[in-house]
């Protein structure tokens, strides 16, 4: 209650090895503390109704755990991806595979790494043919981000630019249009998974 009136949403505890600012290295033993959700979301949404929601990387930690199933950590891009696959083998009809890629954000945008971020994209994009081979008939596969990071931007914090949506599945196709609220992207998943409409977003469906 001592955050309600600062609206504080989350503290980072992000655990350093080092001894001097220029030898200070971040570990993979980052905790995120948040407040919970002020109400149910898509995830309790589903779990409520039984389905799974399985959480890759730093996902469960955002949500305060709630209506998270199971949670799959690694440390680094590349093992968070085999992570990812082995959770979308694993989930079921109905189920959610929910997942945070944060060596983009921690490792090379806050730190501007331009070549670092170009390479980690290259080598996420390698992989993308993985995750296309695992989607079965149904299946909704959707890329994005929660916010810019631009690593050519001058300082060291988040950035304002819009995010993308990529995505393949049943009815995904064609351009979505810019969008005034990325609730969309829960709208959509809540309406492909065949939960009722909730009270935020619209569905890109129902473009």
């Amino acid at each position: 209650r001592l955050v309600d009136p600062l609206n504080i949403g989350r503290v980072i505890a992000r655990p350093f090895i080092g001894e001097t600012a220029a030898s200070f290295e971040r570990t993979h033993n980052r905790r995120d503390y948040s407040v919970p959700p002020p109400e149910p979301t898509l995830l309790d949404r589903l779990t409520a109704r039984g389905s799974r929601v399985i959480a890759v990387g730093k996902i469960g930690d955002i949500f305060a755990h709630r209506g998270i199933s199971e949670v799959r950590k690694a440390a680094g891009n590349m093992a968070m991806f085999d992570k990812a696959l082995g959770a979308m083998d694993d989930a079921g009809d109905g189920d959610l595979v929910f997942a945070n890629f944060v060596d983009f954000d921690t490792e090379f945008g806050h730190r501007r790494d331009v070549a670092g971020y170009a390479a980690a994209l290259e080598a996420f994009d390698r992989r993308l043919p993985e995750a296309l081979a695992r989607l079965r008939e149904g299946d909704l596969l959707i890329l994005t981000a929660d916010h810019g990071n631009d690593p050519t931007w001058h300082g060291t914090d988040h950035t304002r630019e819009r995010i993308p949506v990529i995505g393949t599945g049943p009815g995904f196709g064609g351009d979505i249009g810019l969008r005034t609220t990325f609730a969309d992207i829960g709208e959509t998943v809540a309406e492909h998974l065949g939960l009722a409409r909730g009270r935020h977003g619209t569905s890109f469906y129902a473009t």
